[in-house]
């Protein structure tokens, strides 16, 4: 019963410290995108080569690669031609083609806020423009990489704050960046804003709702990575990120989950995410999420500090890096730490 009450009390401090760092009103309620991309329906309804194509919502991404592995050019231009957002998102798919499509989907938009990842240089590998939008976007020469990191933002990322100016080495974009220069050349580095994130530090960052949407939605893309040939790889998880990548990690192949500035991974050690990659965990001295108790009660809260000795976590030197969003910074030890990882330096 004693220990039942500190729990509650726990809890109730967490309520107070959201409410009186942030307020929960500073974040506004968020739908989760989920399901299959626009057009799945006109999709279903075709016929290329005499075939029918795969549900994207149902088909394993391996059983999408070995269709398209049958389909000559034309019936390829002829999918990217009229099915552009299906194609663009379609686990499985080549990449070259996924490139091609969303090329072809975010100009159809007409959007301006999307209109730079149109850009001929720019490898996105999914792009989808329903609610505040998802995106992902490659660095690197993905089709022919030894090494393959996918970086997990966390709350107020979307696909029209993927690439937004700000410190080149923070947003989901700017941290694929840097590591990837870091990493060197025969790493990719994949930029994921792959799910609805929560908008500021309100209820949504507080609660695994949209998490446990983004986890499902990650590990089907993980397993697209695997369909077409790409290494195992390294999840870098940054903040709400880190409860996503806590729910996916039994589901996906990664070879190792990193966590930066964790509120949590609704895990209560390491060997509780069921995962056989090596689990990391870095969080800077300065970083307000420290501020935040780790606790899970009642859906709030995301569970025990994944930098504590007792969650098993490998530790990751972090004593240099400034504030919540420093992690990624040119010069810093998290980096240099982050690129051997990349790179597969450290056993």
């Amino acid at each position: 019963m004693r220990r039942f009450g500190r729990t509650v009390v726990t809890a109730a401090l967490a309520v107070a410290v959201v409410a009186g760092t942030a307020g929960w009103a500073s974040g506004d309620s968020q739908r989760a995108v989920t399901g299959p991309p626009p057009g799945t329906e006109a999709w279903r309804a075709d016929t290329v080569a005499g075939r029918t194509p795969p549900d994207p919502a149902s088909a394993p991404p391996a059983g999408v690669a070995r269709f398209f592995a049958g389909l000559d050019a034309a019936a390829l231009r002829y999918l990217v031609r009229v099915h552009p957002l299906v194609v663009g998102n379609l686990e499985g798919a080549p990449l070259p083609l996924r490139y091609e499509a969303n090329r072809i989907a975010v100009t159809a938009t007409g959007d301006p806020r999307y209109a730079a990842l149109a850009a001929p240089d720019r490898q996105v590998l999914a792009f989808d423009p329903r609610g505040r939008g998802q995106v992902a976007e490659v660095f690197g020469d993905l089709e022919h990489a030894a090494h393959v990191s996918v970086v997990v933002p966390g709350a107020d990322n979307d696909a029209s704050t993927h690439d937004a100016r700000r410190a080149p080495h923070t947003g989901p974009a700017g941290m694929a960046r840097t590591l990837r220069a870091a990493a060197g050349g025969d790493t990719a580095v994949i930029a994921w804003t792959g799910y609805t994130t929560p908008v500021g530090v309100g209820l949504d960052a507080a609660v695994g709702r949209l998490a446990d949407a983004g986890a499902e939605r990650l590990a089907r893309f993980t397993a697209g990575l695997d369909a077409v040939g790409a290494p195992d790889p390294v999840l870098f998880c940054h903040s709400y990120g880190s409860v996503v990548c806590g729910l996916a990690a039994r589901r996906t192949d990664a070879a190792d989950v990193v966590v930066l500035g964790s509120p949590g991974m609704r895990a209560d050690t390491s060997a509780a995410l069921r995962t056989r990659a090596r689990v990391w965990a870095a969080r800077s001295p300065s970083d307000w999420i420290a501020d935040i108790p780790n606790v899970e009660f009642a859906g709030l809260g995301h569970g025990a500090d994944p930098t504590s000795a007792a969650f098993g976590a490998r530790r990751v030197p972090a004593a240099d890096v400034r504030g919540h969003t420093g992690y990624f910074a040119p010069g810093t030890q998290s980096l240099a730490a982050f690129a051997a990882i990349a790179n597969g330096e450290v056993r």
